[in-house]
């Protein structure tokens, strides 16, 4: 790999006798990992597929492992359909580590997309509090929503703004905020020819002078005594320590965050923290944890569900959605949940959802249903986040009977008595593959209808 010179000799400068083993880095094999996901895997060590390289663990991410990508690809599996896990770059999995997510936060993501950062949070929070995700690029947000989608997140909002555009709206709101800031990629340049050929020192120059206001909007959301991890995949002294160092003098009450993480080296000067591709298993990024002074337990902002006669229950003017839970769903989550009419759609909208007026919003919860020629049809996000026990009907199959092929392609199939744990009737049912929901189908007689995206589909063999 041919590197920029400047880049090459920044380098030099920076690294002294290490140069030579970091330049050899860019000559080794790419290091493949995934990071299991919580909400549909109970046991984080459930997944044998036979290509987990020897159940080793990314040291920063108690659910990420290496594996070895010459013996299967995770990619073209059906658990990667039903969201069982999330093909994710180690060293990408750090931040949300540093950000140390609890059940019941409200946390905001704000240059979120394609999602891989978000779901990571989502599996910290196990369906508490509120995770709102954000990404400026309209195109971007519909891949990040897709993917939120599929990993079976019921508390996610996902918006698509310019972060100067919602930071008045959320001023003090979150306990913690996510700015894996857009950044000039030197630290992927193993794995992306575009990060190599679009670098130059004034795109370094711009995309520092981006994060050091984007910096500045997500200081004014977070609420007090709340955590802020920057982070970047770059090397660039200007865009990592230099800015963090810039934002924590720029405000009296913010202050660095220690971090004791296997692998992670001080930065420059001791400013924040480095991952290093020549001495660790992933590629190259930086990170800083800063904590904003406070009572964490004093919330400055209300959660104001939305605009007072918009909740279908208090209008209750769509009594089919309901018969239609009640009927299909065993779940206590929907019993008291608020539901939003958002164009055709129907949402359940997380409890701790302010309003959102005025702002762009691509999924404002957990996708139900849609109503098609006057007539309610079931979303495919509510059956991938839901579990067998929710369900009152499901159909599990599995990889090695090869029915879940058939179902991925878009096909019908016959169903018999032991897939469905008894004796087979007409209805919905929620389609599991060794036990991870993968979408539905409506059964009549003994052929079940698939339901499976259109979009979606596929033939994975």
């Amino acid at each position: 790999m041919r590197l920029p010179v400047e880049f090459e000799n920044r380098m030099k400068d920076y690294l002294g006798e290490e140069i030579n083993d970091f330049l050899a880095s860019y000559s080794l094999e790419e290091v493949k990992s995934l990071r299991i996901n919580p909400l549909k895997c109970r046991d984080d060590n459930a997944i044998d597929m036979g290509f987990l390289h020897d159940n080793k663990n990314v040291p920063w991410e108690k659910r990420g492992f290496y594996y070895d990508a010459n013996v299967l690809s995770p990619g073209k599996h059906p658990y990667h359909e039903a969201g069982a896990y999330y093909i994710q770059e180690a060293s990408a999995m750090a931040p949300v580590t540093l950000l140390d997510v609890k059940p019941g936060d409200r946390v905001l993501d704000l240059c979120a997309a394609p999602g891989g950062k978000s779901t990571q949070i989502a599996g910290y929070l196990q369906g508490e509090g509120i995770l709102i995700s954000n990404e400026i690029v309209p195109s971007r947000a519909k891949i990040l929503s897709e993917n939120i989608e599929r990993m079976g997140v019921r508390n996610a909002v996902v918006i698509s703004e310019d972060p100067r555009n919602i930071s008045g709206k959320f001023a003090g709101y979150f306990d913690k905020i996510l700015v894996d800031a857009p950044c000039s990629g030197e630290g992927m340049f193993r794995r992306s020819e575009i990060a190599l050929n679009e670098w130059s020192m004034d795109n370094v120059k711009m995309c520092k002078d981006r994060q050091s206001w984007i910096l500045d909007e997500a200081y004014k959301m977070l609420a007090p005594g709340g955590r802020l991890v920057y982070s970047t995949c770059t090397f660039s002294k200007e865009e990592d320590e230099i800015n963090a160092l810039e934002f924590f003098e720029r405000y009296d009450d913010i202050s660095y965050v220690k971090a004791d993480v296997e692998g992670l080296e001080p930065g420059f000067d001791g400013i924040g923290y480095r991952l290093w591709p020549h001495k660790i298993q992933g590629e190259g990024h930086y990170f800083c944890i800063f904590e904003k002074a406070g009572d964490s337990t004093v919330k400055n902002m209300p959660c104001f569900g939305y605009e007072k006669g918009v909740s279908l229950k208090e209008k209750n003017t769509l009594k089919e959605v309901y018969d239609f839970i009640d009927e299909n769903i065993k779940s206590d989550y929907f019993k008291d949940k608020k539901l939003l009419k958002f164009g055709d759609h129907i949402y359940a909208i997380p409890d701790e959802t302010p309003s959102l007026k005025g702002i762009k919003v691509f999924r404002p919860g957990l996708h139900i249903g849609s109503f098609v020629k006057g007539r309610f049809t079931p979303a495919h996000a509510l059956f991938m986040a839901l579990t067998e026990e929710e369900c009152v009907r499901h159909c599990d199959v599995t990889v090695e009977d090869g029915l879940i092929y058939k179902y991925i392609n878009g096909e019908t199939f016959n169903v018999t008595e032991d897939m469905v744990g008894g004796a087979l009737s007409n209805g919905y049912y929620g389609i599991f593959v060794d036990g991870y929901s993968i979408g539905f189908g409506k059964l009549t007689g003994c052929i079940m209808k698939n339901h499976y995206p259109k979009g979606l589909r596929k033939n994975l063999r």
